[in-house]
């Protein structure tokens, strides 16, 4: 069965139909691409930009959170695919109000992208190429596993200044992180991206702090101004390799092996 997030079960496309898929994911986005059904895509966020050449000719509809709701009723999909974390629940349900499939994802660890893989395969009749994707993936994955074993560390991973904001340990980049051993810090509470200061009890509880480069750009500037602000380890870390699920997670298990063996 062709099961999403939601437990909503989908039906497979009838064979030689057209469906017309809005991808309000950009990871997603570059998924389908992978899958060999760019020519399927109607409607893409502004920060849906892999692959670049495929997508140049996809109309934007806007963010992942402030969607054109009347450029995509005109665009007339059958199809529409959201993220739990990146969409927002009320958007979602006003676009179901007008489009007949609704599929919403949730990959919370690196092997939920094999059922994502299948997921979005079985729906559009790409389960070959799905396939091909799940072998890569265990491949990329069997060789992180194989690597010698590291010193543990707790890292401090910033998405935003201003205020300053992190990840807690359920998300999908603390469990990436986890594959090398490397444990987010977590911050009092439940909520899964909180705000944060530079208190001395984070300091004390942190080895290295991480700057991602996205959504926020950190850059190397941050990196040395936030080393001599707060006299610990800075990295900047390429954010893409570490929170885009998909078929981006292939090559962000790659590079988690290169953060490992720095």
């Amino acid at each position: 069965m062709l099961i999403d997030a939601v437990g909503r079960v989908h039906e497979a496309i009838a064979e030689n139909s057209q469906p017309r898929i809005v991808s309000l994911v950009p990871s997603i986005t570059e998924l389908l691409c992978d899958l060999g059904l760019a020519h399927w895509i109607v409607g893409r966020t502004g920060f849906c930009i892999h692959p670049k050449d495929l997508l140049r000719v996809i109309p934007k509809i806007g963010g992942t959170k402030d969607v054109n709701f009347e450029k995509i009723r005109t665009l007339a999909p059958t199809h529409l695919i959201v993220n739990i974390d990146e969409n927002e629940k009320p958007a979602v349900e006003a676009l179901a109000a007008f489009i007949p499939h609704v599929i919403v994802t949730h990959p919370q660890t690196p092997r939920d992208n094999l059922d994502l893989y299948r997921l979005l395969g079985g729906i559009f009749g790409a389960a070959s190429q799905a396939d091909c994707l799940c072998r890569a993936f265990e491949h990329a994955y069997a060789e992180l596993a194989a690597r010698p074993s590291q010193d543990a560390r707790t890292v401090l991973y910033c998405i935003w200044k201003d205020p300053w904001m992190t990840v807690s340990k359920d998300t999908y980049i603390a469990n990436m992180l986890a594959e090398i051993g490397w444990q987010v810090w977590q911050a009092p509470g439940a909520v899964r991206y909180p705000v944060f200061d530079w208190s001395p009890a984070v300091l004390d509880a942190i080895d290295t702090v991480l700057l991602s480069t996205e959504p926020y750009r950190f850059t190397e500037a941050h990196v040395d101004a936030l080393e001599r602000q707060i006299g610990k380890p800075v990295q900047l870390v390429d954010g893409e390799m570490l929170s885009w699920y998909g078929s981006r997670a292939i090559a962000g298990l790659r590079y988690l092996k290169t953060l490992a063996d720095l």
